[in-house]
């Protein structure tokens, strides 16, 4: 009972801490729509990592907190309800049980955050493909991200502890997962392959559109930042909140892959959705820093989608216990797995700057 209060309470005070966080963005630093310039993307970009990690850090002192452990015999309990990959010798004290547990929740953190951050990179091409592909002038895309990210942040709540309660009394789920991200990271290297050129969507036979456009009256006409109109008495849905809705649909299909991601790291829920939100608050700055050099980094989909079949194939066998990877090595392998990416996207760019530079 006193861990469920604990929970609710520090859950609480960080959905709190959110919110304040996005008012202050939306209400103090972004009070007009505007185009937010590169330098602006960048400082925002670090604030919200910097924060990420300074979580991190607490989870790293002070994560037994989250559960309300104030005993060994309760980090053992909880070590064995989540399958946290540490061992807790017969008679280890309070403090010894506490410093191993928290270095691996911290570690859990981090390596959740990284996936879904670095998952969160094919998100933002495709919303760079909806913003161009509806014409939405650059300054309205700061205020449909915010309400994107809100709606986002209330859809992974239900999504992660959903998929939670499943996983915790249907395991071969794991293995259904696993399947799905080999699947997803099978199908990205293919779009890389064969669509990587691809620079609009269809927007009249969109499956949102076309939702939208049967149950609600919808304008094509430009309404400025405005979500909805009234025309002739009746309210009408205007491009921008097309464009809204699109974003949360794309949200909801990418959490299909991320998700399952971090729950190959850690099978805490909580842990998982720390992970997720802070990734998707650092989504809308991640925006616009990649609009600017979105073009520089060609390969990195396809480490996304060696990362998305390398957990995958980690759920699978660890679900048949045939892989014991602890989460620190786990880490440096997705740690790997981006760096090779980027480093290959680099020594392009070289080459193909060197191959067009006049003699």
């Amino acid at each position: 009972m006193a861990a469920s209060l604990n929970e609710f309470l520090f859950f609480s005070v960080f959905l709190l801490f959110i919110f304040l966080m996005l008012a202050l963005d939306l209400g103090v630093f972004s009070k007009h729509a505007h185009k937010p310039k590169f330098k602006e993307s960048l400082i925002w970009t670090g604030v919200w990592v910097t924060i990420s990690l300074l979580f991190y850090g607490f989870l790293y002192h002070f994560g037994n907190i989250l559960h309300g452990l104030d005993s060994a015999e309760a980090v053992a309990a909880k070590v064995s309800e989540y399958r946290h990959p540490i061992k807790l010798v017969e008679g280890i004290s309070f403090e010894g049980a506490v410093g191993l547990y928290n270095h691996n929740l911290a570690l859990e953190y981090l390596t959740g955050y990284l996936i879904e951050y670095s998952l969160s990179v094919d998100n933002v091409f495709v919303m760079i493909l909806i913003f161009l592909s509806f014409n939405i002038k650059q300054q309205y895309y700061k205020k449909v991200l915010f309400w994107g990210i809100l709606g986002a942040v209330v859809m992974r709540f239900i999504f992660i502890f959903a998929a939670s309660a499943l996983l915790h009394y249907f395991e071969w789920l794991f293995v259904v997962f696993g399947v799905l991200l080999i699947l997803l990271g099978a199908k990205m290297g293919y779009d890389f392959i064969f669509h990587r050129h691809k620079t609009t969507i269809d927007t009249e036979h969109h499956p949102v559109v076309r939702f939208a456009s049967r149950w609600f009256s919808v304008t094509r006409e430009d309404h400025g930042e405005k979500f909805w109109v009234r025309q002739q008495g009746k309210l009408v849905l205007t491009p921008l909140f097309l464009v809204l809705l699109i974003i949360e649909f794309t949200d909801v299909l990418f959490a299909v892959d991320s998700v399952p991601a971090v729950f190959s790291v850690t099978k805490d829920p909580y842990i998982v959705f720390f992970s997720n939100i802070f990734a998707i608050l650092g989504l809308r700055s991640l925006f616009f820093l990649l609009m600017n050099v979105m073009n520089r980094f060609e390969t990195l989909k396809i480490g996304l989608a060696v990362l998305l079949a390398f957990v995958g194939v980690k759920m699978i066998l660890n679900h048949f216990q045939l892989m014991a990877l602890s989460t620190k090595e786990s880490l440096l392998i997705i740690l790997g797995i981006l760096a090779a990416s980027i480093l290959a996207s680099v020594v392009q760019n070289f080459f193909r700057k060197k191959s067009t530079k006049p003699d």
